[in-house]
Order: structure tokens, then C-alpha cells, then sequence
């Protein structure tokens, strides 16, 4: 390996580096007067020249210490870029002398001539300058080490020879590209510290490449002119400028693009553009399962197929033949072949379906004479309208014209084409009479009452109710259909005068959790009302019934204390005798809610979404979406007792849980379908499949045969539990999903639903005892006034027990009766 070179020490702690980039000789070489030779001293030169590379500017920018010096690094990371630079022009140069010819020389070998890469030309008062190549050539005492040629800027160009390693040397096989950098198998780890990643094959240092900001920051720095090739021009010497049009065509040449009449480039092969995309489409049009008879052969194809393949044995369908050859078949068969004139002796025959007498034309009109009377005749702006317009938009054939005599009439230009078109309809003219079917469509859709016939019906707004602050989850009507009671957002409960909207009483449950629920107990004997808010569910006596009712839901409430200690059974244990934390804990709420009237507190171990009473009063279920097992739960009043009738809830997370009007059964609504148990022999009954992605409710008809199911994919399913447990009816009249669906509960064929769109749809649903009539539904009326806040519209909706009156829940912090 040829040895770098690296300066000596200069006496004041530094060392000096050897230069990269040729510059003035004149700053550190002196020169002796008299034209008298300067004789060097041993140490002038180091530091100062570095194998023929160049010499340096000024003092400043040759001291640098070796690699290992920090001050060194500091510089050369402030100046790496232009080092790297002028290292890599010094290195990429062939006027860079050999290692032989350096010791040739005694180590000295300066340039005569001006150096490409700097641009500056050394002095030549040194004697160990060279005077032209001349004399370099005769400096040596072997042959010439370098052969002169003429540069493109008509200077001249030294060109070297190539370096012939010995046995001994660092040389390889392999391409000059991968020798660059010498250190063997050193990790580049090593460099890490240090401004270079190894040393060449001369011994020169190999800067590390410019990398991410400092690139970019070089690059921002140049400031190209406008039009800046980096060509030079043959015939004046100067930079080569070209046009933007001429750079838009030397780009789309080497582009390979074609160049239009204007100069301009183009593309020959632009994109296709599919007017039919080629994408599978992801979302299928029916959600229905794939019919069997697409996965097995079709046997009404193969039917088709041999009936061809029948056609073609018997001669039926032939092959293809070339134009010649059918012309020549055909000229063959028409002189085999007899034609007949169907209609060549047309004789009256009675009316028949096989009889087609020849069409007949009509007969000749005033349009037609050849003198028509002058009502007839057009006048000219008529007859300029008729010019102008298309002959396939025009309603006559010609216009009547006005001669003398029958003998100046001239001949019908369209005459030609008239025939050849009555000879088409003749030929073409069926065999045989068909009687077409004149059929109504309308016909064929049942027969739906009108909606005027189906009244009592709710069309209007008449009371509303404002006072929550938020939204508006639930609401209930008492069974006295007097009172409204409705809960928010704000966790008050609310009890509301019908007729009026009047607020007569309220109660701030919890300030932080949102009241779910809200149901009164059916039946007049006594006014309890169940909301729910958290995990708690709060039973109460809102003061606004007769004081003898308010006294007797007191006691219905208070009869159920003591119950648990009075029986010991009631309260399960674990194998071990460990006792069991009850599913619900009965509790007497805080100071301030008995004041208001909240005189029982139950407790359960998740939140409750849906309150739903028994028909008789004594029992209600709440239901627990996050609950898992202990989703459903329930709850006895007159023992204060609380059940969980399910080990494990099937079929995802229970939505809703409601009794049936007049038997033992109790329906759970899980996400997908609902499930109907029988509370006395602890059983499944039936599993109803509505088909929805996510229910959001139900509820049961009076008769107990009807439900209808609410989802979030904006379906209304109308279910005959007699007729199958999947839906009779889907009606689809939302935008949005379906919230809250209810029957009337006072026997009036009315139903409605309610959705985020901010609507209530009323329907009418008649149901009749009659097994061999089915359901009728029909859509009434859409009730709008809601408004849509934060994409929720209509949260609840109940109708009155005895009119058909329906009040609405929604998002907006209102309540709206429709009468």
C-alpha cells in the first residue's frame, strides 16, 4: 500500500494534513530572487504537498492535525462537505502522478499546466516546477509517463498510465469499484467518530458520503440559471442554454415519447380508461345464502346443449361457410325450392283464428286528392315547418297539393320505397292472431284500505314538554293515562300533566349517571314508578295521586322489609357454607331521596338499560346489557327479592327482557335473536330469528301471537309466533336506526316506531283470531318535529292505554304528545 501523506508536527501541538484541492503555490513556497533555484529544507514540504495532489491556499488551511486530533474533527465536520468534495475531485482526476513516478522525483511532482478541477495555475519560479510537458518528459530518465491529448475546452489533457501492483501489493480480483476503500474486514463501527470511513488504495482518506439535512442543504444551496444544461457550446465556448420548449423536447425524447407538428411531446400509449371497472364488488345485492343449484351442474343446460347438438347431426345447423360458397348453395336451392304466394288467390272466408286475410290499405283520404278542398291545404309557415323538420318526426308523408287536372299530377317520388316497404310488412306479417292480455298492473297489488278509512290515528302535535337539560331517554304513561313521568340526561325523573304539560313533580336521582328507564306499575290499586339510573333501580311514590292510593303503594312498598331475615332459606350458600352476595341488594335510599317520595333503592352488579313490569304488578325484570350472566334479572316486590333465571345469556349480550300479557313466558332479545322460556317448566319454548345485524328492541301484542322488532339496520320485522319464528313482514321506512318500537296496549290495531332520523312512523296492524286471514299492515302517517342532535332523533315513544294518543322521547330535551 502506498503510504499517505500525512504532515509532520509543526512544533505547536499540531499536525498538519495534507490538502486535497490545488491552489496558489505562490502562499507557501518562496521564491528565491534573482532567478536563483530555492533549495527546499527537510520539513518545508510536509504538510504542504500530498502526492502530487495540489497545494494548499494559506497556513489556516493546511494546519489540521491527524485523525485522532478533536479539534480536527471539529473542523471537519463544519467543513465536510467541501472537503469531501475537492477529496473526491482530487481522487477522480487522471492527471495524478504514480507512486513510481513520485519517487522518481523525490516526492515532488508539480503541475505546468492549468489544473482542470481548481481552475488556477501554479507559478513557475520554483525549479521544481515543471515548464511544459516537454520537460516533464524529459525530467525522467524512463519513457514518457503520460501521453498529451487536447481536452474538449482545447486545452491539454495528461493522460497516465495505469498502476501495475507487484506480487506483494494490495491487489484483487475484484471490480476497481470495491477496492476503494482498503480496511479489510474492520467494521465501519470504528468510523463512527471520525469524519472518513477508511483510507483507498493510495493511502487517501475516504470521507463519508453527505447524508440526509446536509445533502439537501448543499443541494438548496446551488442556485442553477435558468435554462442550465452543464453543456458547453462548440462554437462560441460559452455555457449552452436551451428554451423550455427545447428542454420539454430533449425530455421526451429520452422519455421515449413521441414529438407532435408543435414541438411539443405526447404520449402514443395513454392510460386506458375502463368504462366498465374491473373491481369485484365486496357488498352482495341479496344477504341471502348461496342457492344450491349454483354448485351443482344445471340440468336445464344440458338440455339446451344436446338439443343443439341434435340440431347439428340432423343438419339443422350448419357450419360456416365463406360468402362464395353460401351463394352458390343458395342458387342451388332456389331452383329445387317452390315459393308460393300466400295471398295469390285471396278468396272471403268466414272469420277464423288460422284465417289471416292479406292487409289491406286504407282507403285514400282528402290528404291524397289531387285537388283538395283549401281547408286542407298548408299554409307557408306550415309547410316551412314541415321542411325543416325530420322526416322521422314529420306525421305525414307529403303535404296535399292543389292541380288543375289529373293529367298535370306528377309522378310519386316515394313511390319505390313505399312498396318495398309494404312488401316487408307482408313478408314479415304473422301466421297466426294472438290476443294480447291487457292487464292493469295496479291490479295485481292487494287492495289496501285508504288511510281516511283507518282512523283514529295520531296527525298532530298538541301539548310539549320542556324542562330536561339533555337528552331525553325514556318515558312511560300512567295507567290512568294521566301522568307522564320521563327521565334524562340531567338524572332527574319527571311527572308530567298530559293534557296540560304542566311539570307537577320531580327528583334528581343521581347527578352523574343518566336516568335509563323509566315504567310505572300497572294497575290502579296503587302509583309506584320504577327508573332506573346506573346500577341502581329506584322505586317511588310521586305525590300526585289521592291520598288514600298514595298510601296504599306506601305500604305495597314497605310490605316486602324483613322478609329475608323472617326467612333464612332465601339466601343461597356455596358448597363450603359460605354465604352468596345476593344478585340485588333492597336498601332505603339516601335522606334526601326519601324526602322526595324515593322510598326503595335495588342494586345490581351492572347498569340497567330496560325496566318491563308483569301484567299483575308484583314483578319486574331489568335488563343488563353488560351483565353477561347476570344480564337478566328478576325482581319480586312483595318480597324484596331479587333472581337471576339464567346461568349464561346465548346468543351475545341481552338487549331487552319482556313478560307475555297473559302467560307464564318470558321473552330475552340477545343481539341477533330472541329466545322465549317458560318461567314454570324451566324451559325454551321457541327461538325467534328476525334476521337483524343488532336489535334494539320489541315488544308483544296484546293477544300475545304478534311482536314486532326494532333494529339499528333500520328495519321494522313484524313476527307471527303461530306462523314461523322468522319475520312475516320487513318494512323499511327509515333512515336511520329504529330506537324504540310499541302495540298499543288498549286493543286499537295501531303501531309505531321511532328512529334516529328524527321521525315516528304510525302504522295500522289488524290482527284477527282467524287462522286462514293474515295480519294487515298499513303505513298511516310519519310524525315530524324532533330534531336530530348529535345523529340521535327519537330515543323512546309509549301510547296512551285508552286513546290513540302516542308521546315521543328525544334527543333535543323534549317530549311530544300526537293526537
Amino acid at each position: 500500500m502506498a503510504p499517505s501523506a500525512v504532515g509532520k508536527s509543526d512544533g505547536t501541538g499540531k499536525k498538519r494534513k495534507a490538502s486535497t484541492a490545488p491552489k496558489q503555490v505562490e502562499s507557501i513556497l518562496p521564491v528565491a530572487s534573482d532567478g536563483e533555484d530555492y533549495d527546499f529544507e527537510a520539513g518545508e514540504l510536509d504538510g504542504a504537498l500530498s502526492d502530487g495532489e495540489g497545494i494548499s491556499q494559506d497556513e489556516d488551511e493546511v494546519d489540521s492535525g491527524l485523525d485522532g486530533d478533536e479539534d480536527d474533527e471539529d473542523d471537519l465536520s463544519d467543513d465536510g462537505a467541501s472537503f469531501s468534495d475537492q477529496e473526491s475531485d482530487g481522487l477522480g482526476s487522471e492527471e495524478i502522478p504514480s507512486e513510481e513516478d513520485s519517487d522518481a522525483d523525490g516526492g515532488l511532482t508539480l503541475r505546468s499546466k492549468k489544473d482542470p478541477s481548481s481552475g488556477t495555475v501554479p507559478p513557475t519560479s520554483t525549479k521544481a516546477s515543471l515548464q511544459g510537458p516537454e520537460q516533464d518528459e524529459r525530467s525522467t530518465p524512463d519513457s514518457p509517463r503520460f501521453t498529451t491529448t487536447t481536452s474538449a475546452n482545447g486545452g491539454v489533457r495528461r493522460i497516465y498510465p495505469d498502476i501495475v501492483p507487484v506480487y506483494d501489493s494490495d491487489d484483487s480480483d475484484a471490480p476497481p469499484r470495491t477496492l476503494r476503500n482498503t480496511i479489510g474486514n474492520i467494521p465501519l463501527s470504528f468510523y463512527d467518530n471520525y469524519p472518513h470511513i477508511g483510507y483507498d488504495i493510495n493511502g487517501h482518506r475516504v470521507q463519508r458520503p453527505a447524508k440526509g439535512e446536509a445533502l439537501d442543504a448543499l443541494l438548496d444551496s446551488i442556485d442553477l440559471p435558468k435554462g442550465w444544461t452543464g453543456l458547453t457550446d462548440p462554437e462560441t465556448g460559452k455555457p449552452l442554454e436551451l428554451s423550455q420548449q427545447e428542454m420539454e423536447v430533449l425530455k421526451g425524447i429520452m422519455g421515449d415519447e413521441a414529438i407532435g407538428e408543435d414541438g411539443v411531446p405526447f404520449d402514443m400509449y395513454p392510460p386506458t380508461v375502463e368504462y366498465f371497472t374491473s373491481k369485484t364488488e365486496t357488498m352482495p345485492l341479496s344477504a341471502a345464502p348461496e342457492p344450491k343449484r349454483r354448485f351443482v351442474p344445471s340440468k336445464h343446460e344440458a338440455k339446451r346443449v344436446m338439443k343443439i347438438v341434435r340440431a347439428i347431426r340432423a343438419g339443422h345447423i350448419q357450419p360456416y361457410k365463406p360468402p362464395e360458397e353460401r351463394a352458390d348453395q343458395e342458387e342451388d336451392e332456389n331452383t329445387t325450392i317452390a315459393r308460393y304466394d300466400v295471398w295469390a288467390d285471396e278468396v272471403p272466408r268466414p272469420d277464423h283464428p288460422m284465417n289471416v286475410p292479406a292487409p289491406k290499405l286504407p282507403p285514400p283520404g282528402y290528404e291524397q286528392s289531387y285537388n283538395p278542398p283549401p281547408e286542407y291545404l298548408p299554409s307557408k309557415a306550415e309547410r316551412k315547418a314541415y321542411e325543416d323538420a325530420d322526416e322521422s318526426d314529420r306525421e305525414q308523408e307529403y303535404l296535399p297539393t292543389k292541380h288543375d287536372a289529373l293529367r298535370k299530377v306528377p309522378g310519386y317520388e316515394k313511390f319505390v320505397k313505399e312498396r318495398f316497404e309494404r312488401s316487408l310488412d307482408l313478408y314479415l306479417a304473422p301466421r297466426v292472431r294472438r290476443s294480447k292480455l291487457n292487464i292493469d298492473p295496479e291490479s295485481l297489488l292487494p287492495k289496501l284500505p285508504s288511510p281516511e278509512e283507518l282512523r283514529p290515528f295520531p296527525t298532530t302535535c298538541a301539548t310539549l314538554f320542556r324542562g330536561h337539560e339533555g337528552r331525553v331517554r325514556s318515558l312511560s304513561i300512567d295507567p290512568a293515562g294521566i301522568w307522564l313521568a320521563s327521565g334524562g340526561d340531567d338524572g332527574t325523573v319527571r311527572v308530567w300533566e298530559i293534557l296540560t304539560g304542566r311539570q307537577i313533580w320531580s327528583v334528581r336521582l343521581d347527578r352523574e349517571a343518566p336516568v335509563s328507564a323509566v315504567r310505572w306499575r300497572p294497575g290502579r290499586d296503587a302509583v309506584i314508578l320504577a327508573a332506573a339510573a346506573a346500577e341502581s333501580v329506584y322505586l317511588m311514590v310521586p305525590p300526585v295521586g289521592d291520598p288514600e292510593i298514595e298510601t296504599a303503594s306506601i305500604e305495597t312498598l314497605d310490605a316486602g322489609w324483613g322478609y329475608a331475615a323472617n326467612n333464612p332459606t332465601s339466601a343461597t350458600t356455596t358448597a363450603d357454607g359460605v354465604k352468596k352476595a345476593p344478585p340485588g341488594a333492597w336498601t332505603r335510599p339516601s335522606t334526601n331521596l326519601l324526602e322526595s317520595s324515593v322510598l326503595v333503592k335495588v342494586t345490581v352488579r351492572s347498569n340497567v338499560k330496560v325496566i318491563s313490569w308483569h301484567r299483575r304488578g308484583d314483578y319486574f325484570a331489568t335488563t343488563s346489557p353488560a351483565g353477561q350472566s347476570q344480564a337478566v334479572a328478576i325482581h319480586t316486590l312483595s318480597k324484596h327479592l331479587t333472581q337471576l333465571p339464567f346461568r349464561r345469556v346465548r346468543g351475545g349480550a341481552a338487549q331487552a327482557a319482556h313478560f307475555h300479557p297473559s302467560r307464564p313466558i318470558l321473552f330475552v332479545a340477545t343481539e341477533h335473536s330472541i329466545r322465549s322460556y317458560d318461567l314454570v317448566a324451566q324451559q325454551l319454548l321457541k327461538i325467534i330469528q328476525p334476521g337483524a345485524k343488532l336489535i334494539s328492541g320489541f315488544d308483544i301484542h296484546s293477544g300475545g301471537d304478534n311482536l314486532i322488532v326494532g333494529s339499528n339496520d333500520r328495519r321494522l320485522l313484524w313476527h307471527d309466533l303461530e306462523l314461523s319464528t322468522r319475520p312475516y313482514k320487513t318494512l323499511r321506512y327509515h333512515n336511520k336506526a329504529i330506537r324504540a318500537v310499541r302495540y298499543h296496549p288498549g286493543g286499537l290495531p295501531l303501531f309505531a316506531d321511532a328512529s334516529d332520523d328524527g321521525t315516528v312512523q304510525v302504522f295500522h296492524g289488524k290482527v284477527v283470531n282467524d287462522m286462514m286471514e293474515n295480519a294487515t299492515i298499513v303505513p298511516l302517517k310519519v310524525l315530524k318535529g324532533h330534531k336530530i342532535t348529535a345523529q340521535l332523533g327519537v330515543l323512546d315513544l309509549d301510547w296512551h292505554p285508552r286513546e290513540p294518543w302516542c308521546v315521543s322521547a328525544g334527543a333535543d330535551g323534549t317530549c311530544r304528545l300526537w293526537t
